[in-house]
């Protein structure tokens, strides 16, 4: 089960992360090379999703990795027709964050015998968007303000409500080719008031970026443009006791 896994290694003390792939960024010509690295890194999961994706693009793409992937795959999805069999896991999301309340609840009604019998683990998850210094691809998608940066006791108030409705993880994300990370003063703040384990995303693009997360209270980073940029990047990223 991968929530027991992952709240085994966050109670042994251990950080982790992901790797987040986005099929129309990841071209298929080049997956076993991609692969190479993936299984040989550290890393902890492999998070597949994107907002764009083509429905068959997405299937084809997870079936080709499901059978050379030696980490755990858990879906990300963008929107609700980004459900597999050939994945272990799905983040289902819910825009805690915003007002729209297709993104709340409206699309999970749609995919929710679709959900079920796809037999994947069901990791239900609060998704808090935070402002960046530019318009990312999930704020626009989302229609959705996002929490300003500077508002920690705001973002702390919606993962604890969002914890109190029972969801079991918490994600923080800034969005796909932010510039810099969520402020180390917000990750504390929410980590401190949750008692679930709290990810962080977005704005990633090195170690010492990883390790920065990790120190301000991420139990998992995830990291996805840096590697998108460079496949070798993969192996610069370690374990914060490493």
């Amino acid at each position: 089960m991968i929530k027991e896994n992952i709240l085994s290694k966050i109670e042994s003390g251990k950080k982790l992360w992901c790797i987040l792939l986005d099929p129309d960024k990841t071209e298929l010509n080049k997956i076993d090379s991609l692969f190479a690295l993936i299984n040989k890194s550290t890393c902890d999961y492999l998070l597949v999703g994107g907002s764009l994706i083509n429905d068959q693009k997405f299937h084809e793409f997870l079936k080709k990795i499901k059978s050379i992937s030696e980490k755990p795959i858990i879906i990300f999805p963008g929107n609700n027709q980004q459900i597999s069999q050939n994945a272990d896991g799905i983040f289902l999301l819910s825009l805690i964050s915003g007002r729209n309340p297709d993104l709340l609840i409206g699309q999970h009604v749609k995919s929710s015998f679709k959900v079920r019998d796809s037999g994947l683990e069901i990791l239900p998850c609060g998704y808090l968007l935070i402002e960046g210094s530019s318009l990312t691809s999930a704020v626009y998608i989302s229609e959705s303000l996002p929490i300003p940066s500077n508002k920690s006791d705001i973002a702390a108030a919606t993962a604890l409500a969002g914890e109190q409705l029972g969801l079991q993880f918490i994600y923080l994300d800034k969005g796909s080719g932010a510039e810099s990370t969520v402020e180390n003063k917000m990750i504390k703040a929410v980590q401190e008031t949750i008692n679930i384990p709290l990810i962080v995303g977005g704005g990633i693009n090195n170690q010492e970026d990883l390790v920065n997360v990790w120190n301000a209270g991420a139990d998992i980073a995830v990291i996805g443009t840096a590697i998108e940029k460079d496949f070798n990047n993969i192996l610069l990223f370690n374990p914060i006791n490493d």
